[in-house]
């Protein structure tokens, strides 16, 4: 797939933000309005602990325009690794690298992803096929919608209890 200026513009959706389309749409929608409750939380400091002591010797944390990735290897491939602290939401943490992925090959990086979850010894290889491609450019126009409207109502879940928003949301 071939990117225009047009297209490169329009990718300043963070990882984050493609995450949270999975996890919440209400918290997606306030994290996109710079309301953010992740300071406070003692689950994020735990996983900003583990990005730091797993994987020392690479370049980590490497941000370009408005994605932070956590660690990357130079070597013979750029290989970019998302580092997690438990696979409960899986599926958040492959559409965020997938979307990682997106954004290097739209600047002109051909990369390949993977997901480590260090507590679980468990890795996941995370590839950019056309159809995940697909995916994301559907994906993207969806957080598009959510930021622009109203705030989604937030609607209670198992893993509500652990997230930082949940006073907000639920007291």
């Amino acid at each position: 797939m071939e990117y225009g200026l047009k297209d490169l513009m329009e990718l300043y959706v963070r990882g984050t933000q493609v995450n949270y389309y999975f996890v919440c749409r209400t918290k997606l929608w306030l994290f996109s309005h710079n309301i953010s409750m992740e300071r406070e939380s003692d689950l994020v400091k735990l996983g900003e602990l583990l990005h730091r002591e797993v994987y020392s010797r690479k370049e980590k944390e490497v941000r370009i325009g408005p994605i932070a990735i956590d660690v990357v290897d130079r070597g013979d491939e750029v290989e970019i690794r998302e580092v997690k602290k438990s696979d409960k939401i899986e599926k958040a943490h492959v559409y965020q690298t997938l979307y990682y992925l997106y954004f290097l090959k739209a600047h002109g990086i051909k990369a390949k992803g993977k997901i480590t979850y260090p507590k679980q010894k468990k890795v996941v290889d995370v590839e950019l096929s056309e159809e995940a491609e697909e995916e994301i450019e559907k994906l993207l126009g969806e957080i598009e919608s959510i930021v622009e409207g109203d705030m989604p109502e937030p609607e209670y879940r198992k893993i509500c209890r652990k997230c930082a928003y949940y006073e907000f949301c639920f007291c």
